[in-house]
């Protein structure tokens, strides 16, 4: 019989890709706002409503859910559903599984690269680095926290937070954003161009998880971002290359990047490098590590 996952931010592409890396050897479920499928449970995260049937059996919970760090302004209220759409769902699960009585093997959590905040520095961050001072940092110790009450409650028998850097998808995010005025012969760095940019092909943060799933021996945090680093400039010149477009076009000002997009501008012009040598260490194995290889891939120019 197969073992039960219960995976959140079922609308996310990475739920979507994921599941069907895991569909074989598991048997899948989603917690999702509107149920469209047999697979799929409701739950109302500011209603704290939740069709507990969902965790029928449940083995492991893949808990992503979130609402997107840079799809609108941060507001005082964007701010709120930030860090409840993390906190409040973990918490909201916790206390369904409490009262039922269930014991996971495993809770794994999404986690992020911003726990270690939006600067820009020469410091290449490793998991024993202490989290920075900005909201983004906040956001993501908090979502560490509620996912570790799982241990402390001995709801889960292990916690994996994986700090997720920007994760390349030909469908949605960063990528489908930076490369449309690539694609029209507009392509420009932001602000300076040096801030770095951690990254993660699609294809291997779902494997992460797949293996933080199957690795009964991995707890803890692991920074889930490709051995390569690479700072905006030279990301903007290698999306070009792939896409043999010209770029020619200066740098975009900061300010005019501060003026758009208010405090969420951090996120673009700020950024530094994070070391992925420990997930490494415990054996997983990036199939994108260069970015290169990642951009042709997800552009069909192999």
């Amino acid at each position: 019989m197969k073992e039960i996952v219960v995976i959140t931010g079922a609308s996310g592409s990475v739920a979507k890709v994921l599941a069907k890396k895991l569909e074989n050897e598991y048997s899948v479920r989603f917690l999702t706002r509107t149920k469209n499928h047999d697979n799929e449970f409701e739950w109302n995260i500011r209603n704290k409503t939740i069709d507990e049937k969902v965790f029928d059996n449940v083995s492991h919970v893949i808990h992503l859910a979130g609402a997107n760090i840079s799809e609108k302004k941060w507001t005082n209220e964007r701010k709120k559903e930030i860090i409840s759409s993390r906190v409040d769902s973990a918490k909201l699960i916790l206390e369904i599984l409490q009262k039922k009585n269930i014991q996971l093997k495993s809770f794994i959590s999404a986690s992020a690269i911003g726990i270690y905040g939006a600067i820009t520095s020469q410091k290449i961050f490793t998991e024993e680095d202490d989290k920075g001072n900005d909201f983004l940092s906040e956001v993501v110790s908090l979502w560490e926290n509620a996912a570790d009450e799982f241990s402390i409650k001995k709801i889960a028998e292990r916690v994996v937070k994986l700090r997720i850097a920007v994760v390349l998808s030909e469908k949605e995010g960063a990528l489908k954003k930076m490369s449309v005025p690539v694609k029209f012969g507009v392509g420009s760095p932001i602000g300076s161009g040096k801030q770095y940019i951690p990254w993660i092909h699609i294809e291997d943060i779902c494997s992460a998880f797949e293996f933080a799933l199957k690795n009964e021996n991995l707890s803890g945090a692991y920074n889930a971002s490709a051995p390569q680093h690479t700072d905006n400039e030279n990301f903007t010149k290698e999306i070009a290359e792939v896409l043999d477009k010209p770029m020619f076009m200066p740098n975009i000002p900061s300010s005019v990047m501060k003026m758009m997009f208010g405090e969420l501008s951090v996120v673009l012009l700020e950024g530094s490098r994070t070391s992925s040598e420990k997930l490494q260490k415990a054996g997983f194995k990036f199939k994108y590590p260069e970015l290169k290889t990642a951009l042709k891939d997800l552009f069909n120019k192999n």
